[in-house]
């Protein structure tokens, strides 16, 4: 059993150029990042706890009606007033400038040390999993993280983590740098990209950005910033570093002490980008439980991350056949 750990938003997804003002309809989608990856591998038949907390009203109850009917296993602490949101343009991307976040009071950011009943929560459980969006929310969140990490450890339960960077909600007056440090000491399997390793772990960056770059100079540069995450952080066991360009997508993964990289995806159809990330380290967590080689496993969650991209909404409904069935397998 796999737990994932995070908050539940909404999503409003309006579409662009007015035309929602006339229509007097905007799109809504249940998300979030540690949900989405437990939406997914519940897709693909693994057994999955999500645990989050939710005000005690009818839409939290809908909402966990929904979740079951997706075969996720619940531990929804009932607390708080509010159901956190955020607003993003069809077709818009989560990194960029355009998302609007209302989330401030929701149940789950008023999350507290003892809330939760970790131990019994991890009884069953054979990982757990989060992203860096929970401690970036204030410090309350992040001690909550650190107490299910340390209890995770007590049981020698693997645990992964997500290094999501979003500026917009780093606003509590700690640096990233400060708190992510005590969880990624004990994160076995870390994903993200060479950016977000900087900004969250102070790992120098090995390249400025990726335009104009070729594929063998960010390869290059992922493996050395790699490196750099392994001198600080040596029991990590597992690293997977993306790179989503304008045309191509591909994946880096250091495992077991081989590194490879995935195979090139060609971007043809991309209509909803939210969710791809969370898509990867799905598809990650998928392959090391189900697959046999580090190339198997990099090409699965590169594959899924892709296939992501071309359906509307937060959480992918692609089926194991569908991803591998991309890679040719």
């Amino acid at each position: 059993m796999i737990c994932s750990f995070g908050e539940l938003l909404l999503r409003f997804s309006p579409p662009l150029n007015r035309k929602w003002i006339l229509d007097a309809m905007i799109p809504t989608y249940i998300g979030g990042a540690e949900l989405n990856v437990a939406a997914a591998l519940a897709c693909w038949g693994l057994p999955v706890r999500y645990c989050t907390r939710l005000p005690n009203h009818t839409l939290t109850q809908e909402i966990i009606g929904e979740l079951q009917d997706q075969q996720i296993s619940l531990a929804i602490e009932l607390g708080g007033e509010r159901i956190g949101t955020y607003y993003l343009p069809q077709g818009a991307d989560l990194k960029q400038s355009g998302v609007i976040y209302d989330r401030a009071h929701s149940a789950f950011s008023e999350l507290q040390v003892g809330m939760i009943d970790w131990k019994k929560l991890f009884t069953d459980c054979t990982h757990f999993h989060f992203s860096a969006i929970n401690p970036s929310l204030n410090q309350q969140v992040a001690d909550v993280c650190i107490e299910a990490i340390g209890e995770a450890k007590l049981k020698s339960i693997p645990v992964s983590i997500d290094l999501n960077y979003r500026a917009k909600l780093w606003q509590y007056g700690k640096e990233p740098q400060e708190v992510m440090h005590p969880l990624i000491e004990q994160a076995d399997i870390v994903m993200g990209n060479i950016w977000a390793a900087e900004q969250l772990l102070k790992i120098p960056s090995t390249i400025k950005n990726s335009q104009g770059k070729s594929k063998d100079e960010l390869i290059q540069a992922a493996l050395q910033s790699m490196q750099l995450l392994l001198q600080k952080y040596q029991q990590v066991k597992t690293i997977a570093y993306t790179f989503r360009l304008d045309q191509i997508y591909f994946a880096v993964l250091h495992r077991q002490g081989q590194t490879v990289v995935s195979r090139e995806f060609l971007l043809h159809q991309v209509v909803d980008k939210v969710g791809s990330g969370d898509c990867f380290m799905a598809g990650l967590l998928f392959g090391i439980q189900q697959l046999q080689s580090p190339q198997q496993i990099i090409d699965f969650a590169a594959s899924a991350a892709v296939g992501k991209m071309g359906e509307i909404g937060d959480q992918t409904k692609q089926t194991v056949n569908h991803i591998l069935n991309r890679i040719g397998v």
